[in-house]
């Protein structure tokens, strides 16, 4: 079993900065990419960038130059930052941590976390 603890997120202002940590704890032996998620009102959730266990990073183009996803982990737990800077109003959305569980190359299935609100308004 894994669990995912999410922190930070709230309010910040277009062309501001916001910063989302993610914790992974548990069975974090066979996670081999993380990432995070977002949920706009109305819309489908859709993938805002990843990282996997050699530090290769990943991004949707709506958010490329401006969020920077870092990770760091140990036998125990695995840390993902999303450094969100140069904030858009159409970034506001509920924002999701994902994990990705393998054994060698095969897929095991994900994690999620609960999810924390960001918030971009003027």
């Amino acid at each position: 079993q894994v669990q995912l603890m999410e922190t930070g997120g709230g309010s910040g202002k277009p062309g501001g900065s916001l910063r989302l940590s993610c914790v992974a704890s548990g069975s974090v032996f066979n996670i081999d990419r993380m990432g995070w998620f977002r949920q706009a009102p109305g819309k489908h959730r859709e993938l805002v960038a990843t990282i996997n266990r050699h530090g290769t990073a990943n991004y949707a183009d709506a958010v490329k130059g401006r969020f920077t996803i870092s990770g760091d982990r140990d036998n125990t737990k695995i840390t993902v930052n999303l450094q969100m800077n140069s904030l858009k109003t159409e970034d506001t959305a509920v924002y999701y941590c994902n994990a990705d569980h393998y054994r060698c190359t095969e897929y095991l299935g994900d994690s999620w976390g609960q999810g924390t609100q960001v918030t971009v308004s003027s």
